[in-house]
């Protein structure tokens, strides 16, 4: 895809609404950092409840972090009438998850009309403001119609 450019008001808004709904993000703290077409950035502070047993943050909890900014830098290239759901993806950690917060940015590398390719990285971010790479995530997303309603989920 070419340099990420502005998003329509329109478009972001309907990212913004999108992300505000998601519950798992919004357990990790996460919060959006930037928009842009074909361009996303999303940070989460570390949280001990979202640790592994030596103490860095736990995989699922980065990884989760990353696919959602893959996502929305898919989304921002469809079509007003679709939305995102993950097909593939794949993660490579290449240091430990130890940071203050975690920094994910996602890029669309080839969009289509029904399958986007996508490309994150996390970054460890701590207090002496120095990024350090922590996993790299190669993501392939799917436009999808939405569903006529939210699935029925037991309340806990």
């Amino acid at each position: 895809m070419s340099s990420p450019g502005p998003l329509t008001g329109r478009v972001e808004s309907r990212v913004r609404a999108s992300f505000a709904a998601q519950t798992m993000l919004a357990t990790l703290g996460a919060s959006i950092v930037e928009l842009g077409r074909g361009r996303v950035v999303l940070e989460m502070p570390s949280d001990p409840r979202f640790g592994q047993q030596f103490g860095y943050t736990h995989a699922g909890a980065v990884t989760a972090l990353v696919d959602t900014a893959c996502g929305y830098a898919a989304l921002t290239t469809m079509a007003e009438d679709r939305e995102v759901l993950t097909v593939d993806f794949s993660a490579n950690f290449v240091a430990p998850a130890a940071g203050e917060r975690f920094r994910a940015s996602a890029t669309v590398l080839r969009a289509g009309r029904t399958i986007v390719v996508t490309r994150g990285e996390v970054h460890a971010v701590t207090g002496d403001g120095k990024p350090r790479l922590v996993a790299a995530m190669q993501a392939t997303m799917m436009a999808v119609a939405p569903p006529p309603a939210k699935p029925d989920v037991p309340a806990t």
